[in-house]
């Protein structure tokens, strides 16, 4: 398996996000943000929240707390590797919850 960055995966979900019709966010530049918030949200029928990671990287406590409490919260939270972009597409291309 070949590794990508995150910034490289960022795009491609991004892409598919703009195929199917989500609207999406992410933080150019966190500094002078809340630590730890998703990488990206998007946002058609419902509101998903997303954190990308490459295949090797390492979910921050920050980043947990963030993906815990969106859930707790009832909201759809993921956290997504380059090896789930089959899922991804999938889940993108889904109506309702």
């Amino acid at each position: 398996m070949i590794d990508i960055s995150e910034k490289v995966f960022r795009h491609q979900v991004i892409e598919l996000c703009k195929l199917f019709g989500w609207k999406h966010y992410f933080t150019w530049t966190s500094i002078h943000s809340p630590k730890g918030f998703p990488d990206l949200v998007m946002v058609r029928e419902r509101i998903l929240f997303a954190e990308l990671k490459t295949r090797k990287g390492k979910v921050t406590p920050n980043q947990q707390e963030w993906l815990d409490a969106l859930k707790e919260a009832k909201q759809e939270v993921y956290l997504w590797r380059p090896a789930d972009f089959d899922e991804i597409a999938i889940i993108l291309q889904r109506k309702g919850k």
